[in-house]
Parts: structure tokens; sequence; C-alpha cells
């Protein structure tokens, strides 16, 4: 399908969904994602060209099925693959990449650090349908024997033109991290806790020098707009722990991304916005608000936030409460976090477990915004759940799976299908049954109700 409307255009100078959507062109992706999303092609179109909705889409990426991320859209999920230096197998990846689909991830970023690196995202590119996004700076240490003094423009410039070729939607570049930004890190509680920003920061204390991502912007920014990736403007300076939270480290870096959309707007080059970290639950408003005013609306991509430092193992549902507050403000997409974060390597198992208890954080900051249609899953399932449609209500459940799995443990496969009534409450406890019965009896029904009226006259 996309390798059709791709042919069509292969002869145009620009082909980034920016570019068409300022020239007042509606792109066979932007009626796609129209249909998706139950909106008008014009308005996915007005969006596209205000830079306040995205779509990811690499001409290189030929499988690729369109979506968008933006406020005027439903609020998306990413989930984080990737291997590791002790776990680098690409069968490994290609099965996160499958479960991440399988569970309705949004995008997917191939973190991967170990092993063939190229190898690894040319597999899970094949294997995806959905927009795969990178850290290029991952595989530019890689590639300079993990010696970060060896990292020059060249090869961080040859590293992204590799990828955005191998079809990556986009990038993560931690290019708002500016050397002026150093004292304010050395007043934190945990300095900085992005491997990107890290290495960054490694890097320009060595030499002395601004960081290289900002140095080659432009040169970064003719790359993207040859293959339509977007960039996903990195935060390097995210708040680790709640102490950093809102500090001007953050704040700083944020002004800073602000410039960089303003100069790849001016390319036609799409961008998003990271955001952070480890927030308090009552100043994720805020960040939303300071976002959308120093970035000009470009759509903000959030980690978490994580509302707690104590939740080591299930950092997957301290996290989902901060996204459903940010995606209820404005985030307009969530990553992801596993019950691995801040422990070890996510494998299969986790990134299912991640995924949808951000799908439950995304849905539910769909409905807190009023989304039209938002809510139609829901009551389906409320009239599913009073009917005692197992069936059904398995077939509406975000994770299918699962919710037949504990269902059927405590009630026998000859039971279940007609039986009124789960294992927690039995038959004779059960408040649908019991209200059921009592509705059945609609004349007692009107005279409590005479009786109450008669009273409160």
């Amino acid at each position: 399908m996309r390798k059709e409307w791709l042919k069509k255009r292969q002869n145009d100078p620009v082909r980034t969904q920016m570019f068409y959507a300022k020239q007042g062109i509606i792109t066979e992706e932007m009626h796609y994602v129209a249909k998706v999303e139950n909106l008008e092609p014009e308005l996915i179109r007005s969006e596209v060209a205000r830079g306040r909705m995205i779509i990811p889409a690499n001409v290189m990426h030929e499988n690729l099925e369109p979506m968008a991320i933006g406020i005027a859209a439903r609020c998306k999920i990413n989930a984080n693959i990737g291997s590791s230096a002790l776990a680098s197998e690409i069968d490994q990846e290609v099965e996160k990449i499958h479960i991440s689909q399988k569970y309705q991830a949004d995008t997917a970023m191939d973190l991967s650090t170990g092993g063939d690196l190229d190898a690894i995202r040319r597999a899970v590119i094949a294997n995806s349908k959905i927009p795969i996004g990178t850290v290029p700076m991952y595989q530019i240490l890689h590639d300079v024997n993990n010696k970060i003094e060896n990292l020059t423009i060249e090869k961080m410039l040859e590293v992204l033109e590799r990828q955005a070729q191998q079809g990556v939607s986009y990038f993560t570049i931690h290019a708002g991290f500016l050397l002026s930004s150093m004292p304010k890190v050395a007043k934190r509680k945990m300095g900085i806790v992005s491997r990107g920003g890290s290495l960054m920061a490694a890097w320009m204390m060595h030499y002395h020098r601004e960081n290289p991502f900002y140095t080659a912007y432009d040169e970064i920014l003719d790359i993207c707009a040859r293959y339509d990736v977007s960039l996903s403007l990195g935060d390097s300076l995210r708040p680790g722990c709640l102490a950093d939270a809102s500090d001007d480290a953050q704040l700083g870096e944020l002004k800073v991304l602000g410039e960089l959309t303003l100069r790849a707007w001016e390319k036609n080059v799409q961008v998003m916005i990271e955001g952070p970290g480890h927030v308090p639950l009552n100043q994720i408003e805020r960040n939303m608000k300071i976002q959308r005013e120093y970035c000009h609306e470009a759509p903000f991509y959030i980690l978490g936030p994580l509302v707690t430092d104590i939740a080591a193992g299930y950092d997957h549902i301290s996290s989902a409460m901060g996204a459903a507050v940010g995606g209820w403000h404005g985030a307009s997409m969530l990553c992801y976090v596993t019950p691995k974060e801040h422990l070890g390597l996510p494998n299969a198992a986790d990134v299912r477990e991640g995924i949808i208890a951000y799908k439950i954080a995304a849905h539910a900051a769909d409905i807190a915004r009023g989304r039209t249609g938002a809510r139609d899953v829901d009551d389906a399932m409320s009239d599913a759940r009073y009917k005692f449609d197992w069936e059904k209500q398995f077939s509406l459940a975000l994770d299918p799976e699962r919710a037949r799995e504990y269902h059927d443990e405590t009630l026998p496969q000859d039971v279940f299908k007609e039986a009124e009534f789960c294992s927690m409450c039995g038959p004779k406890f059960c408040s649908y049954k019991i209200t059921q019965e009592i509705m059945e009896n609609p004349e007692a029904i009107a005279n409590i109700a005479k009786m109450a009226s008669e009273k409160a006259s």
C-alpha cells in the first residue's frame, strides 16, 4: 500500500509530511491517519503544517502503517526494546517487536547497544508496521569502540545517514544540552541520568567544546529532510529523582529545544519534544504547560513521569500514574516503563507488562480530555459485565489473554460460559445478579418511588 504512495512522489525534491502540509497537500498518509483517528483530513494537514502533529514515516519504511502524534489525535504510547552487551540476540528483539505490535504499542524505539546493531535494526524494521525510533548516539559510541573521545561530527553524520537509509522514522538526539548547563548539573542530587546526555557531557568535558549535535544541527536537519525522519529532541537533563524535578537544568534545556524546534520547522523537519523523568504528581501539569510555551506546542513525548522513587520492581505502575496525568494535561505520547526499570534489561514478558500499563494510562488520558468516542469501549464493557457476557468482556479488555486467564483460574471451563457470577462473590452475593432480580419487579420499584416522593413532599 505505502510502496505505491511513495512511488508517486519519488521524484519530488522534498518528501516530508510537513513540506506537503505547508503546500496545502493532503498526502495518502494524512488521509490514512484521518480515517484511523476519525478526524477530518484537513485538520490533520493543518496540524502537521503548524508543527502541532507529526506523522513519523521514513520514506524507506515501505511496510509502515502511518500514525500521528499530536494533541488532536488520541494519546499514543511507545515501547522501548533493544539489546545490551549481555543479551544481543536478533531473535529476542524480533520477538519484542512482535509483542509490541500484538499489544498495540504505537511506536517502538530500538535502543540496542550490543551485538550487530545494524542487523538487529534491519530485522526490527522488516518486522514492524509501526514507526521505529532510535538514539543514534548508542551506535555512534559502538562504532568508535566505546571510546567517546573518538567521536567526530563526520562519524555522527554517517551513522545518522545509515540509520535513515535503513528506515528509522525518528531520531532522539541530545542537541539541547549545552556546555553552559554543566554548572546547573553540579547542583543536582543525581546529576545526569540520560545515557545520551551523560555521553555528551563526557565528550564536551574531554574536549571543552560545544555539543556536536548542536554544532552540526543544520547537517542533521538536511539528513532528516531527505528521508522524512522526525526528530525527537531528547531531554538530556531530565530529572532522575523527585529532588531534581523542574530544576534550572531541566527547564533551561527545554528552552534550547524550543529554539531547535523552530530551526527544524524552517527545513520542513517534523519535531516532538521529550520530557521528564521523575516528577511529583503535583508538578506534572505545570511541566506540560511550560513545554507548550517554550516549544511552540510541538508534541510532547514523556517518559513516565515516575511519581515516586521507591517503586523498584513496580515502576511501570508508578510511572503510569504520572503518564495518565501528563496525557490528561497535554502530552501526546507516553514512553512506557517496564517493571525492570532501574533493575535490568526488559524481556518479552516485561514489554507486555509495560505496554498494558501505558495503554491504560493513555486511554485514561483520552477519557479525561473528552476525546470523541474515547469512552465507547468502556460503556460496551459495562454492558457486557452487567449481562455476564464473558466472551465480550474478554474481547474488549486491553489484554484479553490475561483477562481470560484470571477468570478461568477459579471457575471450571464447563461452567464459566454460562455462569452469572465470578469467583469473587459467587452466585449468592453477586451485586449485578441481586440488582437484576430487584429490577425484575417494576411494581415494587414504582411503589418505593411513590413512597419516597410522598415523604419528600
